[in-house]
């Protein structure tokens, strides 16, 4: 029995570092965006434009927080040892730092990759959702009105990550074990994406989307309404 809990739980590695990370990284998306939409509101930008760039600049501002947690993660789910026997995600950062240091070889490597992946998910993310808010009739019947903002969360989740998926892979390849060990084939994200798509096919660039779209698609969905209900009470309140 403990064989199998330990096999079990080995479906959880690397849940540390994103549980660590997902506070502070959406405080991160929602508050600079929320900066970035002010600040360019003296740039006399057109809004659907504003929120857009908005949205891309709070994905990279989040992609810099997060990518060494990203490298933490994705180094401890590629160690095939026993869930009990891994490092922990401490360990395993200092060690990463101890041996590559701070930089694009360690604890940000890939961060062209995840700037990339955060970026443009933000991007369109943010754009398409307040841009569609405006454009659909707002519903008077409050059931029909969260209803409206879920399915356009929903389908902004889902156009994101369908558009950012191939810096995903791109991200995974580069932050993930190597084929050859000691030999670095996947270094930079647009090389990656070439070296992807010429060796393994276009469909390889979307690898993993299915998973993806269920979970950001509905959470997408859900972060947004929070966002915005939250928001909304905050500025009751205060």
């Amino acid at each position: 029995s403990f064989f199998l809990f330990d096999r079990l739980l080995g479906f959880y590695k690397g849940i540390f570092p994103p549980v660590l990370a997902e506070t502070p990284k959406r405080a991160v998306k929602f508050f600079t965006f929320e900066q970035y939409k002010k600040l360019l509101g003296y740039a006399s930008l057109p809004p659907g434009l504003a929120f857009a760039v908005a949205g891309l600049g709070s994905g990279l501002t989040e992609a810099v927080v997060v990518n060494p947690f990203e490298v933490v993660k994705v180094t401890l789910q590629a160690n095939q040892n026993a869930f009990t026997e891994q490092p922990s995600s401490f360990v395993q950062a200092r060690q990463i730092i101890k041996t590559d240091g701070l930089g694009f070889q360690g604890l940000n490597k890939g961060l062209t990759a995840t700037l990339g992946r955060h970026g443009v998910f933000n991007m369109v993310y943010f754009g398409f959702y307040f841009n569609m808010k405006n454009i659909l009739p707002v519903n008077k019947d409050p059931n029909l009105e969260f209803l409206r903002k879920f399915g356009i969360g929903l389908v902004s989740g889902t156009i994101a990550s369908i558009i950012n998926i191939p810096f995903d892979v791109a991200k995974s390849r580069i932050q993930g074990p190597q084929p050859v060990p000691g030999e670095i084939k996947y270094r930079t994200c647009f090389k990656t994406m070439a070296t992807v798509y010429k060796e393994e096919g276009f469909l390889a660039l979307y690898k993993g989307l299915l998973p993806k779209i269920m979970r950001l698609g509905p959470g997408g969905a859900v972060m947004l309404l929070v966002y915005e209900y939250v928001y909304a009470w905050l500025q009751d309140t205060i």
